[in-house]
Parts: C-alpha cells; structure tokens; sequence
C-alpha cells in the first residue's frame, strides 16, 4: 500500500480550501515513502505551493481551463482510449468491477476512468502491482505531460513522476500518435468545439495498444479484496 499515489490523487483533484489547507502535508507523504525521487520532489514543490498559497478562485479557473475544457487534457483516462465508443461503457463496468473486486467501492457519480480515483485505487494495491498497473496507462500520461510542458503548467510534474513508478514505460510511437490528438487553446471555444466532434482516438499496433493491455489487466484481476488504507 503506498500513500504516495494517494498524495498525486490529490495533487490532480479540483482545488478545495481542504486541498489548500493540507497541500504542503502532501510533501512530508511524498518524502516518507520515496517512491518519487528526490529530484521529482523538488519538481512538484511550486505546484504544491502554488496550490497552498494561491488565490482558491483562480487554481479553480486553472483547473477547469486545462481539465475540463480541454479534451487533450482530460483526467478522463477511456476518454484517451475509447472516445465516445460503445466500448467505453463496457471498459467503465470492468473497472468499477476491479474496483470493489479489490475493495474499493464508488459511489454512483462517479466514474471508474478518473485518473485521481484510479490513483486513489493504486494506493490500495501493493505497491509492485500498483505500478504494473499504471505502467498500462503510461502512453496517456506521458502524453499528457508533453502537453502540460507546451502550457508551461506545473502539473506536468506530477504526470513526469507517474510515468516514472509505472512499471512499464510508453514507447515513442504511442506517444507520438495520441499527441496526433488535436490539442486547441481551452480559450478558442470554437476549436475546442471541433475537438469534441473528432473521432475517438485510437492508438498502438493495429490500433490496440494501451486499450487492449489496460482493458486486459482489468479483466483479468481476480485477486482477493483488500481494506483500503488511507
């Protein structure tokens, strides 16, 4: 069990006066376990300060810019996998499956591919299968730190530090074809429109690759449940 994902769980979540509140907590978690390393550390200190110390209505408006209106940004992992597919759905029923299968259950809002929840669920694993897991997403989170890195947004640290832990790491390839993604500026409303019309994005040999090993690992974890720890 490793509180560190929990701590990057939280760094990804919508800022809250409890986040603000317990922000700099975050590095003390981060320093115990050292999962992250030192280096990593010192790379998420200014969002974690910026987080503890910034005016709360503008971390929300930040957030929301880049998470929410922003398609190539989402925290919405299927969302990088499935798009609007009918596959979606079925890939959302194994998770949530893995999910309480492991413990861990979830209330009706929300959804199973939410990378601070799937985050939330790693912390819970034994540290050896939380990062093979993750190393089955890792495309998406490097992807998503090269666009972070365009924004200049300190948020990438904390996607730099997760590919890091994964098991497994992202080829060039599959990085390249999901950053083919259309990535508009989240204040062009017309482009970010278009970008929502686009087709569901696809990626990896025979156009697999993280879908196929991530859907694969969900339907095949059969191990006993286990207590989440904080």
């Amino acid at each position: 069990m490793a509180k560190t994902f929990k701590a990057l769980s939280l760094l990804l979540s919508y800022p809250t006066p409890e986040l603000q509140a317990n922000a700099r907590e975050l590095r003390e978690v981060l320093a115990g376990e050292g999962i992250v390393s030192g280096r990593q550390r010192r790379t998420l200190h200014p969002l974690i300060e910026g987080i503890a110390s910034g005016d709360l209505f503008d971390l929300q408006e930040r957030y929301v810019l880049l998470f929410d209106r922003t398609r190539s940004l989402s925290l919405y992992l299927f969302e990088h996998v499935h798009g609007e597919s009918r596959d979606r759905g079925q890939a959302m029923i194994d998770l949530k499956t893995l999910y309480e299968t492991n413990g861990l259950s979830i209330s009706a809002t929300e959804l199973p591919d939410f990378l601070p929840l799937f985050l939330e669920y790693l912390s819970t694993r034994p540290l050896g299968e939380a990062a093979e897991t993750l190393g089955q997403t890792a495309h998406i989170l490097a992807a998503l730190a090269e666009r972070l890195k365009k924004r200049g947004s300190p948020y990438e640290a904390v996607f730099r530090a997760l590919v890091a832990i994964a098991a497994a790491k992202p080829k060039d390839e599959d990085i390249e074809e999901l950053m083919q993604e259309p990535d508009p500026d989240p204040t062009d409303l017309a482009a970010l429109d278009q970008a929502w019309e686009d087709e569901p994005v696809t990626f990896g040999p025979g156009n697999g690759g993280c879908k196929d090993g991530l859907v694969a690992r969900i339907r095949a974890a059969k191990r006993p449940a286990a207590s989440p720890e904080a």
